[in-house]
């Protein structure tokens, strides 16, 4: 590890800490007594106030109600950075002005250099979603939909909540237990365990109306939900074994909740099991054009019969 990356790893190392002694900082960071030594002077000289303390157990701790010094990041932290927002950007992600004027932040915290060399990374990376007309770093202006913030906050505060929900030009609400909040195929999705009908179900976050806690103090408690869920667990219908192929096109697209096992220790074979529900249309009609886009390296161990029926109709078209 590079010196600069050690200081500043270490500066975050005693600032999350209300007390550290050198001992402990030669052991966390596997360097000598004279090198933990000269890289807390260099800390100290660089404006953070450390305060020793003598005696036998004698260490350090930082100064309260002191201002910090600046963290300094390296060439390579700067990249990850900036690659990551330019990865992420058009995405419909929460919190985007936020970032870009975090974005802005950072930019005026490097060197011209490292300026240069994201603008140039700027014009050379494309992601999926950027405009290859104008690749701009900060133009994260694609935005998710409204209620999504609010969800979160509301969330970070209480799970159980009371959503209102528009299907089909008909307003329902519901009581539920937030499970998960995740995204998928370009949508938001909510899992909640729906407290009335006591089972879990998915909605849109783009077909959310209104949010708020669910002020009924009558709640049924997080281990119980977990436990009548865990009685609803879905029996798996469909197990495949996975060739390369099929593993690499896995690793391009597959549905979030669904995961491979690896069989050999070269991972070139994995079995997949997971729940299909027949009885969901979309679910079934999404499962079949992923089961496609696998490709032939795949061998059928079990399969219901509707999944079965569905992708010889689909082969039948492509292959009359």
């Amino acid at each position: 590890m590079k010196k600069v990356e050690r200081i500043n790893i270490i500066m975050r190392y005693i600032n999350n800490r209300s007390h550290f002694t050198i001992s402990e900082i030669m052991q966390e960071f596997n360097i000598s007594r004279s090198t933990a030594i000269r890289d807390i002077r260099e800390i100290e000289s660089m404006g953070m106030p450390l305060v020793a303390e003598v005696g036998r157990d004698g260490g350090y701790f930082v100064m309260h109600n002191s201002v910090l010094a600046d963290v300094r990041f390296t060439d390579n932290e700067v990249k990850a950075l900036f690659i990551a927002f330019m990865a992420t950007r058009n995405q419909q992600l929460p919190y985007l002005k936020s970032r870009q004027s975090l974005a802005e932040k950072l930019l005026g915290l490097i060197s011209e250099n490292q300026q240069d060399d994201l603008v140039l990374l700027n014009q050379i990376l494309l992601f999926e979603g950027t405009n290859p007309n104008n690749p701009d770093l900060l133009d994260l202006s694609d935005l998710p939909h409204p209620m999504l913030e609010k969800l979160i906050q509301i969330l970070l505060l209480d799970r159980y909540l009371m959503i209102t929900i528009k299907e089909e030009k008909v307003i329902k609400s519901y009581q539920i237990y937030l499970l998960h909040l995740y995204r998928e195929k370009s949508l938001w999705l909510i899992e909640g365990f729906d407290l009335k009908e006591e089972k879990k179900q998915v909605f849109h976050v783009d077909n959310l109306t209104n949010v708020k806690p669910y002020p009924t103090k009558t709640k049924l408690s997080k281990k119980k939900i977990l436990e009548k869920l865990s009685k609803q667990e879905e029996v798996i219908n469909l197990v495949l074994e996975l060739g390369p192929k099929a593993i690499a096109q896995f690793k391009k697209f597959h549905p979030l909740k669904v995961s491979i096992s690896y069989t050999n220790p070269y991972q070139a074979t994995a079995i997949l099991k997971t729940f299909v529900n027949v009885n969901n249309s979309e679910e079934l009609n999404e499962i079949t054009n992923w089961l496609l886009f696998l490709g032939g390296d795949i061998k059928v161990k079990e399969m219901p019969e509707e999944v079965l029926e569905c992708l010889q109709n689909r082969l039948y078209l492509f292959c009359p």
